[in-house]
């Protein structure tokens, strides 16, 4: 694996609180990213001149503002008070990416005054929400920020609001405790600190970012997803591959551990069946949601000498390692595309690439996104590699089929070829061919191989009793691997 340098980075971001964009200074080292609550930021904190996304207002000073709403989504807010409460009708939450954000001139402590002239200063919560949601549109919102009501609404805490679990148990503490399962905080400041081993740092995955300025940490159990939004692109594009860097540059030591945890560190122990993992990190996979709508969602990803796995979350133990949520023989996948795919409105271009697995139920496709370029590359190489590698490590195949109304045997051999014997013990040899022999292959994709070795049996239907469709990956893979060993492809 290569060699990465490690990163260090501080400066003024945006974190995600209880919907609420609340100011943090953060820092990143080579293993933890820490964010520390600026003074005041959490209550209508500034950046760049807005306010929680929002532009400031007088206390006491009535605005009248003016907000569209999308063809999709609502208003964007929520309220709390009411007449019943003693209180006026406040803004407690304002959504990011809806419209009352977008109009940049609410803040949370507005008291709602009148909504398209609806008097609302005598109404109850019930009230208001149905004079809203009557509202159409376009909303004409009078209001006026009231200072002293804003203790009512609660100022996010990243000590309690920040929910992190799914650290590695084993992980060496930051700050000299032994509990480091979670992010760490530490005297009377707000703060908090992120262990980068085995998270997820990606860009436009599970919130749009059309301005391009946001980041996603996903933790390594995918729990907990922490968005950061920067000031502009290129400091967002700055911190992502800060991030991105350090989480790549811990990974010779997460496969050194996950080794040892499983005894294949060389020696090839039982626990994963004797198959050192050689590559595990965190991508994107297509999902498929009703309606034939798509969208993308992490999945972590780990290639043995054997397989490859799919799981949800990083399997610090044995038991979880045991139950991934896919298991694939490599020497039946195939890698159908790598390169870039249509067009992101964040990313330029979407990063990604696919595999094609041979399986009794057919064959089963994945499309899987990437970060970068270099990933894309790493992962293009690991699974072509891994492919050709599994079909020196196992050599041979074999299935039971029936050829002609008799039960025989096929075998198919990495170095030796195709042979098709009697079933029974000791049978005898039908037919014997090596790889330049082979003519045509085909299946029906329900039970049938066909094979033409131009000999005067003319082809031969093997009927596989099942999907002939893991056998032909296997032999598409032995043929792929013996083609790069003879150096016949780059």
């Amino acid at each position: 694996m290569a060699v990465w340098t490690r990163a260090c980075k501080a400066g003024l971001l945006e974190l995600l609180l209880r919907e609420r964009w609340v100011r943090v200074a953060a820092e990143l080292s080579g293993e933890a990213l820490s964010l520390t609550a600026e003074p005041g930021g959490g209550e209508a904190a500034v950046l760049n001149g807005v306010v929680n996304g929002n532009a400031e207002a007088a206390p006491g000073c009535v605005r009248r503002v003016r907000v569209v709403k999308a063809e999709a989504g609502g208003l964007g807010i929520s309220i709390k008070g009411g007449r019943e409460n003693r209180m006026p009708v406040l803004i407690s939450r304002i959504f990011p990416g809806l419209a009352a954000e977008r109009s940049g001139a609410l803040r949370l402590g507005d008291a709602i005054l009148a909504v398209n002239g609806v008097d609302l200063r005598d109404a109850t919560h019930d009230q208001a929400v149905q004079a809203l949601k009557r509202a159409g549109r376009e909303v004409i919102l009078e209001v006026k920020f009231m200072r002293e009501v804003t203790p009512y609404i609660k100022k996010p805490s990243l000590v309690s609001d920040l929910p992190w679990e799914g650290a590695a148990p084993q992980s060496p503490s930051l700050s000299g405790s032994e509990d480091s399962g979670s992010p760490q905080h530490q005297g009377p400041r707000d703060r908090k600190v992120i262990p980068l081993k085995m998270c997820f740092a990606a860009r436009n995955l599970s919130m749009p970012d059309l301005e391009n300025r946001l980041i996603e940490l996903h933790s390594p159990d995918s729990r907990n997803t922490l968005i950061l939004r920067c000031k502009d692109t290129a400091t967002a594009h700055s911190w992502f591959t800060a991030l991105h860097a350090n989480i790549t540059a811990l990974l010779p030591q997460v496969l050194a551990e996950l080794n040892a945890m499983l005894g294949t560190g060389g020696g090839g122990g039982a626990a994963a069946g004797g198959r050192e993992v050689k590559h595990i990190a965190w991508l994107a996979e297509q999902a498929r949601l009703d309606g034939g709508r798509q969208q993308w969602r992490p999945v972590l990803m780990a290639v043995t000498e054997k397989d490859l796995l799919l799981y949800d979350g990083m399997p610090w133990t044995r038991d979880a390692w045991a139950s991934p949520c896919h298991s694939y023989p490599l020497v039946a996948t195939r890698l159908v595309h790598s390169g870039s795919g249509r067009r992101s409105p964040a990313l330029g271009s979407e990063l990604t690439f696919a595999t094609r697995t041979g399986s009794r139920q057919g064959v089963e496709m994945h499309v899987f996104r990437v970060e970068t370029h270099r990933d894309l590359s790493s992962w293009t190489r690991v699974l072509v590699q891994g492919c050709h590698a599994a079909a020196e490590l196992i050599k041979e195949v074999s299935v039971g089929c029936t050829l002609g109304g008799q039960e025989v045997q096929l075998s198919i051999h990495y170095e030796g070829g195709f042979t098709i014997c009697r079933e029974e013990p000791g049978g005898s040899v039908l037919f014997r061919y090596p790889y330049e022999r082979l003519k045509m292959s085909a299946d029906d994709g329900i039970r049938t191989l066909y094979l033409d070795f131009g000999g005067p049996e003319g082809e031969l239907a093997l009927d596989l009793h099942s999907c002939p469709k893991p056998i032909v990956f296997v032999l598409h893979t032995f043929l792929s691997a013996k083609v790069t060993r003879m150096g016949l492809l780059a």
